[in-house]
């Protein structure tokens, strides 16, 4: 009955996380919308779905035991990145071709490079990072300012997405009269968009929506650790292992939906772009500030020796996958449906390994000294 409880929370978490950032689209993309596609998806877009990853990391920080709040969060936002560079392409290319928008999914080789190899360099910063067992202020500071290089990047190269007049019209956005639904029931249905944006969106009332929507997702994430925690108690395994497979899953619904519908709109670049660039943004950001904020006020974090492993093991899972997608993405004319089911499989296999982990088998306890060799140990 518990077990069932703890996953209904975590099931009500997701959902409000979800409708939840819907709002915060909505007022990112405005703010954002002179900046071309492929740079807000790896930006803006990025960010605005990844404000779950950052909440949760931040409020497991302060709300769990000292050995377990910092696992739960590297947890939370490496297991995030494994689903977005597995799960949300393959639903990008299922989506498409089950719709017969087209045959195959085309992605910008120069979006996967740019997107592919700073995933790749900003993986092995965290792996240089955070290997040891003593983390400190500065630890999190290297991983802000790895985003804050690839942001300054992104946005040297970006180039004038719309003319004067295109702006204008965007500026004028407005909502079909009979069409808008009332407050009340905006409310109760979390359609926080419809709350804040009566008639039509402007500066003032995106930052209105934008704000109450981080706040109503960092209340989800309070309810979303606490509900891994107790699961994790009842099924007698670390909560570690919880935040690797639901806790991040649940974090990456508003990064699935929002590529999603980029695919499905035709932005194919987009959608690729969101899911790499919201994993620069969950190892660089969404631990790295965490991380800064918490060691800069309480002192140094200092992990068990099993806590490292568990960690280390993660990362080299994390770097594996991400190459072997980088392959996949940059290797083929086209993303079809095998390469969605070959994606989804590695992507099963790697949570059969987390849970054989869990519970301890043998040739998971094995297979994992075996990843965890592959880090080296900070010095």
């Amino acid at each position: 009955m518990v077990i069932l409880s703890a996953l209904f929370a975590i099931t009500l978490a997701m959902l409000i996380i979800w409708r939840s950032s819907d709002g915060f689209e909505v007022a990112s993309g405005y703010l954002g919308r002179n900046l071309t596609d492929g740079v807000r998806g790896a930006t803006i877009n990025a960010v605005g779905s990844s404000i779950p990853e950052l909440f949760t990391t931040l409020f497991s920080l302060m709300l769990l035991g000292e050995v377990d709040n910092f696992a739960f969060g590297i947890g939370t936002t490496a297991g995030s990145a494994i689903f977005n560079g597995m799960i949300i392409p393959a639903v990008v290319i299922i989506a498409v071709i089950g719709y017969g928008i087209a045959n195959k999914v085309n992605v910008s080789r120069k979006v996967i490079l740019r997107d592919g190899i700073g995933l790749i360099i900003a993986e092995l910063i965290l792996i240089y990072m955070v290997s040891g067992n003593h983390l400190t202020w500065w630890h999190g500071l290297g991983l802000m300012s790895t985003y804050v290089v690839y942001v300054a990047y992104m946005f040297m190269t970006m180039q004038k997405k719309a003319s004067q007049d295109q702006k204008e019209l965007e500026d004028e956005k407005e909502y079909p009269i009979g069409r808008k639904p009332t407050v009340l029931k905006s409310f109760i249905t979390m359609d926080f968009e419809h709350v804040f944006i009566r008639k039509q969106i402007n500066t003032l009332n995106a930052w209105v929506l934008l704000l109450f929507s981080m706040l109503i997702i960092g209340l989800a994430c309070i309810v979303l650790i606490h509900s891994c925690e107790l699961l994790s108690v009842e099924m007698g395994i670390a909560p570690y292992f919880i935040a690797v497979v639901l806790a991040s899953a649940a974090t990456s619904v508003p990064d699935t939906i929002l590529s999603y519908r980029d695919a499905v709109a035709g932005n194919y670049d987009d959608a690729v772009a969101n899911a790499l660039g919201s994993n620069i943004f969950d190892i660089c950001f969404a631990l790295g500030f965490p991380l800064f904020a918490f060691t800069l006020f309480n002192g140094p974090i200092e992990m068990t020796q099993e806590t490292v492993a568990n960690v280390a093991e993660l990362q080299a899972s994390l770097v594996f996958l991400t190459i072997i997608a980088f392959l996949i993405y940059y290797f083929n004319t086209g993303l079809r449906k095998v390469h969605a089911y070959l994606l989804l499989s590695l992507y099963v296999l790697f949570i059969g390994f987390i849970f054989a982990k869990a519970y301890e088998f043998e040739w998971a306890i094995r297979l994992g000294e075996v990843l965890a060799s592959w880090i080296p140990t900070a010095a």
